[in-house]
């Protein structure tokens, strides 16, 4: 398109950000692909738009130019706000050129001024929608969260000489954590609590300092993302949408992404909770506030992941790619309706070409903007296989270290898939062989148990990373395995064990907290051997914040919240912005044997490269007779030589016999770390629900 013939045509225009009247339903409909075909015959039309052109709002040749592709569009426009309040806004012409690109283009810089584009499809209203592409996103906080685009400066920030933090997967020892959850409790000492800022201050009893002294080298945040904060009314129906079940009105975790490009504002306001009817992140604060986080966390040697949800986007808010273009961006049945196997409200069509590049070029964006070291895709099986394939090849052209982990789940299960094609993937065969699939009727070993199809050759082949040569096996390589017990999901690994255990009851109110969360001595032991397997196993190591020291995520009881279950112990703590989810560090104080335990199994998983570097051959399984719950190998590694014994038995003392010669005790019951504890020979017990680690002297 020849530029030089644009006319722009400037209006002044009315926009209420806080009502009703700028959005309407997502029903939008096909107007330029021809409506009697099939919804999949249309898309497969639409697929043949293609552009190479850069989307977004961004300053080029004196000029700030604004692009959006959409096919099925009959008009977009452009408006633009000086002030994020502003009612009132100037709206500019946009033009489709022949691939389906709308563009406008204005003299001089606009950096800090807001935006939007209007949409507008055959039959339907115009919608006010958000960028796509936004970098930096203002959201007016109430409910289906209007937001606007800020035009940012980009390629200005000073970076101090930092670089991407380049480790083997095989070193990777990840800790799963939330940026509010890290520093919001009080005990964490900080003053900008609940922040990127609060994160990375130094010498606090939380956050990176925290991080630092348990020793983890690399941390992944859960969803970062600019996401959709506040969800509808409980009980009251609002726009055909009726929530039954999240009194809260809230999502906390972050897993309904509004902006792929944008950080999330909310973690850069000192506030104890998040304030209705305001604008948040007009500032575009959270942009600085984030790439200081993560220089700092790279100061240490410590690597950032993100979480990332690019299967499916922000259920309940108007004016994203739902309005902009929903046949092109969404998988449709042919009735036109979501399909969401995600179970989130819709499922992105990522194998859509121009959809496809957008997710590619929002990875490469927040490597090369933000220095970040990973990603790990939330539901990955969702994504269609070229996608994935392209993210990791275009991705490691700019870092070939770059760490690329998934769940290898939604719209089906596939580990070997993502494995075959270079990436990690959650490994929930381990985790439900080792602990359990759930503390009522699916415990695993630890508790001298059986889950399933587990077995003893089954243990020996997660300790050599699940491979694909082992009966049941998913992975090519170990470092595609990644090891845990505990993630976000489900209860955590402490509750998991109070529960098994019989410690408390299902239903049962715990009103004091603290003394609840202290770990009775049989708690202990199974803590201690589900991590002493987890740091012992080859593969990527990843725990859960607060795993630690057996966190318990008991739903707090003094809200003013209609919650029936306030008081008992969570399995699913998405919606709560509250002491539910925050690191109580008090607790740490508390199960302190516990921390230390962890401490010192990942200083020796650091230090000696047998447990991260074996090769499947290096390790030597001994036969154990009449205790099938028991478990004795050897692993040696250059000139590193392993002696390794764990017994999930409840009942039985186990003796092992050692090879010839002097073994340092590194490990027992009470211990762990690199300094020897005692020297053994000849034979060794472990007590029921038990491990040990010797090192030949």
């Amino acid at each position: 398109m020849n530029k030089s013939i644009l006319i722009t045509i400037i209006i002044l225009v009315s926009l209420t950000f806080t009502g009703a009247k700028l959005f309407i339903s997502d029903k939008t409909k096909s107007s330029v692909i021809e409506s009697h075909l099939s919804i999949s015959e249309r898309q497969k039309l639409s697929d043949k738009f293609y552009s190479d052109k850069k989307l977004g709002a961004f300053f080029e040749n004196g000029k700030t130019h604004f692009r959006l592709f959409t096919p099925n569009a009959e008009n977009v426009s452009l408006v633009i706000f000086d002030k994020v309040e502003d009612e009132n806004g100037k709206i500019y012409e946009m033009t489709r050129d022949e691939n389906a690109v709308w563009e406008t283009s204005l003299e001089g810089e606009l950096f800090g001024k807001y935006y939007n584009f209007i949409v507008e499809h055959k039959n339907q209203k115009p919608v006010v929608c958000l960028d796509p592409c936004a970098k930096a996103v203002a959201s007016f906080n109430t409910y289906f969260t209007p937001r606007k685009g800020i035009i940012i400066k980009e390629d200005y920030y000073n970076w101090d000489g930092d670089e991407w933090i380049r480790k083997d997967w095989r070193d990777l020892i990840i800790y799963e954590m939330h940026v509010r959850d890290m520093t919001e409790h009080p005990s964490s000492g900080v003053k900008e609590r609940g922040t990127y800022k609060g994160l990375v201050e130094k010498d606090k009893t939380g956050g990176l300092s925290y991080i630092k002294k348990l020793g983890v080298n690399a941390v992944e945040l859960l969803p970062s993302h600019e996401f959709a904060n506040i969800e509808i009314p409980f009980k009251k129906e609002l726009r055909g949408k009726l929530n039954t079940w999240n009194p809260y009105e809230r999502n906390h975790w972050g897993y309904m992404t509004a902006a792929f490009f944008a950080p999330e504002s909310y973690y850069s306001e000192n506030t104890r909770n998040i304030k209705w009817n305001s604008w948040s992140g007009a500032d575009a604060k959270a942009v600085t506030d984030f790439k200081d986080m993560v220089k700092a966390f790279h100061k240490e040697g410590i690597a950032v992941i993100m979480d990332v949800v690019y299967n499916h986007l922000s259920e309940y808010e108007f004016g994203n790619l739902k309005e902009i273009d929903k046949e092109y961006y969404f998988r449709l049945n042919e009735q036109g309706d979501f399909i969401a196997e995600s179970g989130c409200g819709n499922d992105l069509r990522t194998e859509a070409p121009m959809l496809r590049r957008l997710i590619v070029e929002s990875v490469l964006y927040w490597m090369k903007e933000y220095h970040i070291d990973g990603f790990r895709f939330d539901l990955g099986k969702l994504l269609d296989w070229e996608t994935i394939e392209t993210i990791i090849y275009e991705a490691k052209k700019i870092n070939p270290d770059v760490v690329f982990v998934c769940e290898p789940w939604g719209g089906g299960y596939d580990p070997a898939g993502f494995s075959l094609r270079g990436w990690g993937a959650w490994n929930d065969q381990i985790r439900n062989g080792i602990k359990g699939e759930n503390p009522f009727n699916g415990l695993g070993w630890i508790f001298g148990q059986w889950y399933g199809n587990n077995n003893p050759q089954r243990i020996k082949s997660y300790v050599n990373g699940t491979l694909v040569r082992d009966t049941l096996g998913l992975f090519q390589k170990p470092e595609h395995s990644v090891n845990y017990l505990e993630s976000h999901d489900g209860y955590t690994f402490g509750d998991f064990i109070r529960l098994a255990t019989k410690s408390v009851a299902r239903d049962e109110i715990i009103r004091d907290v603290d003394s609840f969360v202290k770990l009775t001595p049989l708690q202990m032991k199974l803590n201690k051997l589900g991590a002493l397997f987890l740091f012992t196993s080859r593969g990527i190591t990843m725990i859960h914040s607060g795993q630690e020291f057996a966190r318990t995520k008991v739903i707090s009881y003094d809200l003013d919240v209609p919650d029936a279950h306030k008081g008992m112990i969570d399995h699913n703590s998405y919606e709560k912005d509250n002491e539910t989810n925050y690191i109580n560090y008090k607790h740490a104080e508390i199960n302190k044997e516990l921390f230390d335990y962890y401490t010192g199994l990942i200083e020796l998983r650091k230090k000696y490269s047998a447990f991260r570097r074996a090769k499947y051959e290096d390790v030597t399984f001994h036969e154990i007779k009449k205790n099938p719950f028991a478990i004795c190998y050897e692993v040696k590694y250059k000139d590193e030589h392993f002696f390794v014994a764990m017994n999930a038995n409840q009942e039985i003392t186990q003796h092992f016999s050692l090879p010839k010669g002097d073994w340092e005790v590194l490990v027992d019951n009470l211990k762990s770390g690199v300094k020897p504890i005692k020297v053994v020979k000849n034979k060794i017990e472990v007590e029921p629900t038990s491990g040990i680690v010797l090192k030949k002297k």
